[in-house]
C-alpha cells in the first residue's frame, strides 16, 4: 500500500487551472451538388486560383463557382473537363471535344487560348501541375503565355503518372504507381527515390499524390503511408504515428501550412501536429474523394461522386458556440409546456425544416444536465436568462413528481416519473406488456412487468411513464444541489425545491431505500437497500455505484433542506451495511474503456455531489481519492465535462493514511483535452454515421466482458496516443455513450441538443477553467 501511494505522489504533475480561450477556428462544411448549379453530382476535379476563385471539371464543361452557385464558363460548355491546374490567377484545362483532347487557358472567366492534341502519345492526358502535361508516354511542358500554345516533351516514362509537384529548385517530383521519382531538366531519366527516416526505409508503390507545403516540404501519399521531406532528412508516417488511413486518392497542400489527403474512405488533414480524419455526412457528401483542392487560407474543396465539399475555418468563441446550441435548443428541443429538453426526429435526413419532438425513457435526466448546465450559467455570467431556463427546468422536473400523485393508480408521495406525454395522442399502453413480456424473456429477467406502465394524471391531461430508474435520480439530485446554492435566490423558490427533494428523498428511505411504484414494488434499476446492494447476486456489478448515489442522494437533501435526519441515514448506510466501503470503487471495470460506459457519467455526478456536501471529512477524503482514481481512468476519454468534476473535486483534497499525507490535486492533460474537444465539438447535431472501423491508428480494446464477442470486440477501440477518437470524428447525443466505439451515429434522422456541450463549457466558466 505503501509503494502504491508513493507511485500516486511521483505522478502529481503541476497543471495550470486556468486557460484563456478568445478566438479559435470552427470548422465546418458546406456541400454542393445539383441544387447549387452543378451539371451532375460526380465531380472530376476541382482547383482554386490565388484569388480563392474556385473550379469544377465536370463531364459537361467547366463550372466557376459565385455566391454560392456553380455557373457554367463560356466557351466549354457541355464539354468533357478532364483535369484543372492553376497558375497564380490563370486557370489552364484539359478537355476533350471530337474524342480529342485540348488545353485551354482560361483568363478572366474567358477562353483565351487553346491548342488541339493530335496523336496517340497524348493518350492518358491529364494536367496535374500548370505548364506540364502528363500522358501515357511522357511529360510535356507547355508556355501557356505565348499567343499559341506550343508543347515539348521533357522526358518518356514507362510507368503510370498519378500525380506530379514542381521543387522551388524547378525539379519534377513525380508520383507514379511504381514509386516516387525526381526529374532535373536535361535528365534522359526520372531517378527513383527511396525514403529512408531514422528508423524505416521504404520502396514506394502506388503513390497516388505530391505537393510542396507553404514551407516548401515535399509531401507524398502511398500506399506504405505519408511521407515527408524537410529539405534535409524524411519523415515517414503510418498508422503507428496516428495517419488515420492508407488508400489515397489525391494529395493538396493550402497556404496555411496543412496539408490535405484524398482516400478511397474521406479525407485526411496534417498540420504538423495533429491528424483529423473527415469521413461521413458530416464532413463529405461521398466518402470517396476525386481530387482536392485547398486556397491560401488553409480551406479545402473536396470533390466526389455526390458533389463538392467546401470545408473551411470560422473565427469563434466558445461563447459564442454557447449561444448558438442554446438557440438551437430554444428552436428544436423544448417539449411540452414544461419544456423537456431531448433530441428529435427529422422527417428528412439532414433537414431540420420539418421535425417531431418525442418522449424518451430519460427525459428527467436529460433535462436535469441541460439545467445544471444553465446553474452554472447564471452563476458564471449572471444572465437573467440563464436564470429563467434553469427555474424552467425545476418546473419541469417539480412536475414528475406531482403528475404522479391521484388518478386511478397513483404512486406513493414522492415518486418521480420518467417523462409525460399528452393523453390527446396515441395510447402509449397499446401492445405494451406484449412487448415488456417478450423483452423480460428474452432480454432481461428482472425486467418489471407492470400495467398500466403509463397510468393517466388526475386531470387526465398527461400520460405518465412508471419504472423510473437509478440514472434519472442521479440527474434530478445533480441538479437540484446546483439549483439550490447557485439559482434558487428568494424564500419561496427554496422552499419549493425544499418540499420536493424531502418528498422525493423521504420515499426512498421509506422503502428501504427503493423507488416504488403505483404497483408498490421496487422499480427494476431504482434499489439501493442494504440486503439486495450486499447480498443478492443480481445487483453486485450494481452495489458500488448504488451505494454512491444513495448516499450522495441523503447528503444532498440533508444540505437542502437542513434536515439532520437524512445525515443520520446516511451514517445508517455507512456504519452497518459498509456503503461509504462500497462508494470508493463506484465503478465495475477492468481498466480503461471497459464496463458500462453509461456508469461513468451517473458515478462522476454522484462523486460531485457526495464530496461537495459530505458532512464528514473523512468520508469526503475517501471519496475525493475515489474522484481521483476514477478522473484518471476517464482522461484518455477527453470528456470536458468528466475533467472538470475531476478538477472541482479533487482541487485542494487531500488523502491521509499510516504513511502520509497526498496531494489529490488533478493530473494530466485534463484541461488541455477538455478545451479541445469543446473547441472541436460540431455545430452540426445531426447524427450522421462516423464509420472508424478501418482507420489504421487504432488499438483494440481487449475488455474481457466482451472477449467472447467478435464483432463487439473489433467495434471497439482508442488511437494510438491512448486517448479516444476526437469528438468531430464521431457522434453521440450524451455523455453516458461509449466513447470506445469505433461506428457511431444514425442515418441523419436525429437532431441532438447541444446541452452536451452547454454543461461543461458553463461548468468550466464557473470554475474559472475557460475564460472566454
Amino acid at each position: 500500500m505503501k509503494i502504491f501511494y508513493i507511485i500516486l505522489l511521483a505522478c502529481i504533475t503541476l497543471v495550470s487551472a486556468q486557460t484563456e480561450n478568445g478566438e479559435f477556428l470552427q470548422e465546418q462544411s458546406t456541400f454542393y451538388s445539383t441544387e447549387s448549379g452543378l451539371p451532375t453530382r460526380e465531380t472530376g476535379g476541382v482547383c482554386v486560383l490565388d484569388d480563392h476563385t474556385a473550379y469544377a471539371a465536370t463531364d459537361s464543361g467547366l463550372f466557376c463557382l459565385a455566391n454560392g452557385i456553380w455557373k457554367s464558363e463560356p466557351g466549354l460548355e457541355k464539354t468533357l473537363v478532364i483535369d484543372l491546374a492553376s497558375s497564380g490567377d490563370q486557370l489552364q484545362v484539359l478537355y476533350k471535344r471530337a474524342n480529342r483532347f485540348h488545353i485551354g487557358i482560361v483568363e478572366d472567366h474567358a477562353l483565351v487560348r487553346t491548342i488541339e492534341l493530335r496523336g496517340e502519345k497524348y493518350d492518358g492526358a491529364r494536367l496535374h501541375i500548370a505548364h506540364h502535361l502528363c500522358t501515357n508516354n511522357g511529360i510535356f511542358r507547355f508556355d501557356a503565355s505565348a499567343n499559341r500554345i506550343k508543347l515539348k516533351r521533357l522526358i518518356k516514362t514507362s510507368f503510370t503518372i498519378n500525380d506530379m509537384a514542381m521543387a522551388p529548385d524547378g525539379s519534377l517530383w513525380i508520383a507514379a504507381d511504381v514509386g516516387l521519382f525526381k526529374y532535373y531538366a536535361g535528365q534522359k531519366t526520372a531517378l527513383p527515390i527511396f525514403p529512408s527516416s531514422r528508423t524505416e526505409s521504404w520502396a514506394l508503390t502506388n503513390v497516388r499524390g505530391v505537393a510542396f507545403d507553404a514551407k516548401g516540404q515535399l509531401w507524398f501519399a502511398s500506399s506504405q503511408g505519408v511521407g515527408c521531406y524537410t529539405g534535409s532528412s524524411w519523415e515517414l508516417y503510418t498508422g503507428s504515428d496516428g495517419l488515420p488511413y492508407h488508400s489515397f486518392t489525391c494529395l493538396d497542400a493550402g497556404g496555411d501550412g496543412a496539408v490535405w489527403f484524398g482516400t478511397d474512405k474521406g479525407a485526411i488533414r496534417f498540420d504538423d501536429s495533429r491528424w483529423a480524419y473527415r469521413q461521413g455526412l458530416r464532413w463529405l457528401p461521398d466518402d470517396f474523394i476525386n481530387d482536392i483542392a485547398v486556397d491560401q487560407s488553409g480551406a479545402s474543396y473536396c470533390a466526389t461522386p455526390r458533389g463538392i465539399s467546401f470545408i473551411e475555418w470560422i473565427p469563434m468563441t466558445l461563447a459564442e458556440k454557447a449561444a448558438w446550441y442554446e438557440e438551437q435548443i430554444d428552436r428544436y428541443h423544448r417539449r411540452t409546456p414544461y419544456e423537456y429538453v431531448l433530441d428529435v426526429h427529422l422527417e428528412k435526413a439532414g433537414d431540420k425544416s420539418s421535425f417531431i419532438q418525442h418522449d424518451s425513457d430519460n427525459d428527467g435526466l436529460w433535462t436535469s444536465m441541460y439545467g445544471a448546465g444553465e446553474c452554472f450559467a447564471y452563476a458564471a455570467t449572471g444572465d437573467p436568462l440563464a436564470k429563467k431556463r434553469a427555474d424552467q427546468a425545476f418546473k419541469a422536473l417539480e412536475f414528475l413528481a406531482k403528475v404522479t400523485q391521484g388518478g386511478s393508480h397513483s404512486a406513493p408521495r414522492g415518486f418521480v416519473a420518467r417523462t409525460i406525454l399528452p393523453t390527446d395522442g396515441p395510447d402509449p399502453n397499446e401492445g405494451r406488456i406484449e412487448r415488456d413480456l417478450r423483452h423480460k424473456a428474452e432480454n432481461d429477467s428482472l425486467w418489471k412487468i407492470i400495467s398500466p406502465r403509463w397510468p393517466k394524471s388526475q386531470d387526465g391531461k398527461w400520460y405518465w411513464k412508471t419504472d423510473t430508474s437509478s440514472d434519472e435520480l442521479d440527474g434530478h439530485y445533480f441538479f437540484y444541489g446546483l439549483y439550490y446554492d447557485l439559482v434558487a435566490e428568494t424564500q419561496v423558490e427554496k422552499n419549493l425545491l425544499r418540499f420536493h427533494v424531502a418528498a422525493l428523498t423521504d420515499h426512498l428511505i421509506e422503502h428501504d431505500f427503493q423507488l416504488v411504484d403505483h404497483d408498490g414494488k421496487p422499480t427494476r434499476w431504482a434499489r439501493f437497500n442494504p440486503y439486495e446492494l450486499n447480498h443478492d447476486r443480481n445487483w453486485v456489478f450494481d452495489r458500488n455505484l448504488n451505494s454512491l448515489s444513495m448516499l450522495a442522494y441523503l447528503v444532498t437533501a440533508a444540505h437542502i433542506t437542513d434536515d439532520k435526519k437524512y445525515t443520520k441515514y446516511a451514517e445508517y448506510l455507512v456504519e452497518n451495511h459498509g456503503y461509504l466501503q462500497n462508494a470508493q470503487l463506484p465503478k465495475t471495470q477492468r481498466g480503461i474503456g471497459t464496463g458500462n460506459q453509461s456508469d461513468d457519467e451517473m458515478a462522476m455526478m454522484m462523486l460531485y455531489n457526495f464530496i461537495k456536501y459530505a458532512p464528514h471529512k473523512d468520508w469526503k477524503d475517501r471519496i475525493a481519492l475515489a474522484c481521483w482514481t476514477y478522473g484518471r481512468l476517464e482522461l484518455p476519454e477527453m470528456n470536458p465535462f468528466f475533467n472538470f468534476i475531476y478538477a472541482a473535486s479533487c482541487s485542494g483534497q487531500s488523502f491521509t493514511d499510516a504513511w502520509g499525507t497526498y496531494s489529490l490535486e488533478p493530473v494530466g492533460p485534463w484541461l488541455e483535452d477538455a478545451i479541445e474537444t469543446l473547441q472541436r465539438f460540431p455545430l452540426d447535431r445531426i447524427d450522421w454515421q462516423h464509420d472508424n472501423s478501418r482507420r489504421i491508428d487504432i488499438m483494440p480494446i481487449d475488455d474481457l466482458q466482451r472477449h467472447f464477442d467478435e464483432d463487439s470486440y473489433a467495434g471497439r477501440g482508442r488511437r494510438v496516443n491512448g486517448k479516444v477518437i476526437p469528438v468531430d470524428e464521431r457522434h453521440f447525443n450524451h455523455w453516458n455513450h461509449d466513447p470506445y466505439d469505433l461506428v457511431t451515429g444514425g442515418n441523419g434522422h436525429t437532431l441532438s441538443d447541444g446541452a452536451v456541450f452547454t454543461l461543461p463549457y458553463y461548468m468550466g466558466l464557473y470554475y474559472g477553467y475557460i475564460m472566454d
